[in-house]
């Protein structure tokens, strides 16, 4: 990323804990009381206000950098360089005074060819633990030699005043392609995180031929791959976790001249109605180290509820790949042999399975 005085200060911040085990994270979270442990092991945290993203407070920088390349409008809303300037220095100044700081460094893109060097910066160590869990964490040599190309700054309890900076409203979910930073704040939903990062993937693969695509995928006993296109509660975590076929990724993948990459190191599962008899993988997979997002636990006993949305009908757990276990590692494969296109038609318009011509 462009390294900036301000941003040196952060990072030599007397506190910033970086790239802390689960079990360090685990402790953090419990002891800051930011979280609750439940019986499974996972972490349960609440998102207050935000139980799911929030698009209409998602802006790119109009800069010389990214104004011929991206496609402007209602979903990439442009904000100018000078309103982004002035929310980074509060950011960063907000950061700084916080007593404990949480970094996580790791990589977007299972493809070593194409990934991305990213950093998350966080003043809630949940929060950490979910960007520790979804991205592709590196090993102790790959540590050592870590340089970020992307910045993350995720700072909920910073508030944007939309008079001053440009915004919508005081959330904000800003994206520089130029500093190669991203800055959150005022949601707690740690969804963010993830989408910003697939963003800046949107950006850059397909600059180096590779297309960025929104989709789950695995592969058979013969090397065949599924990918499996859909919105948001369609099936895609679902049907990616096959115990017949191993799982690549269940979200986010590149398509490379060379086949296809998980960009992420985690899943980010739906858990509404979740069982144990409909979708084992799944359920199997929310174990320590894992973090639910505003589950319902039961006062006594720390069991998850997931058939309680009185919270919100988002509720979401984040876990990495390794706790499924069939997985293709690393999470690399070939070329398509099948795109299933999911939908959600209520109206029966169209028919249950339909194949399509070329």
């Amino acid at each position: 990323m462009v390294q900036t005085k301000l941003f040196t200060k952060l990072t030599e911040h007397e506190h910033i804990h970086e790239n802390l085990s689960v079990p360090q994270l685990v402790e953090k979270i419990l002891s800051r009381e930011e979280g609750t442990l439940s019986a499974t092991g996972a972490v349960r945290s609440t998102t207050g206000q935000y139980t799911g993203r929030s698009p209409k407070d998602r802006f790119i920088v109009r800069d010389d950098v990214s104004d011929d390349l991206v496609d402007w409008g209602q979903v990439n809303q442009p904000i100018d360089e000078n309103s982004f300037e002035a929310l980074y220095e509060k950011v960063i100044n907000h950061l700084y005074t916080k007593n404990e700081l949480f970094s996580f460094k790791g990589f977007a893109g299972a493809d070593e060819k194409y990934r991305l060097p990213v950093q998350v910066i966080n003043e809630y160590a949940w929060q950490n633990l979910f960007a520790r869990q979804m991205l592709i964490r590196p090993t102790e040599a790959e540590l050592n030699n870590h340089e970020a190309e992307f910045t993350i700054l995720s700072a909920p309890t910073i508030k944007a005043d939309p008079a001053v900076h440009g915004t919508r409203s005081e959330t904000f979910i800003i994206i520089s392609f130029k500093k190669r930073v991203v800055l959150i704040g005022g949601t707690e939903y740690a969804g963010e995180i993830k989408k910003s990062i697939f963003s800046i993937m949107n950006f850059l693969l397909p600059q180096r031929d590779v297309l960025s695509m929104h989709c789950s995928a695995n592969v058979g006993q013969e090397g065949d791959v599924a990918l499996f296109f859909g919105l948001s509660g369609t099936g895609k975590t679902t049907l990616s976790a096959d115990p017949y076929r191993r799982l690549i990724g269940d979200d986010e993948h590149g398509w490379s001249p060379n086949g296809i990459f998980n960009i992420e190191g985690g899943c980010y599962a739906k858990t509404i109605n979740l069982s144990r008899e409909k979708e084992p993988q799944i359920f199997n997979a929310i174990r320590f180290g894992s973090v639910l997002e505003n589950v319902i636990l039961d006062d006594n006993t720390r069991l998850p509820d997931y058939d309680d949305t009185s919270l919100t009908e988002n509720t979401r757990a984040a876990y990495p790949l390794e706790n499924i276990d069939n997985i293709v590692s690393p999470s690399v494969a070939g070329h398509p042999n099948a795109i299933i296109f999911l939908t959600a038609d209520a109206s029966g318009t169209l028919p249950p399975i339909s194949k399509l011509t070329k």
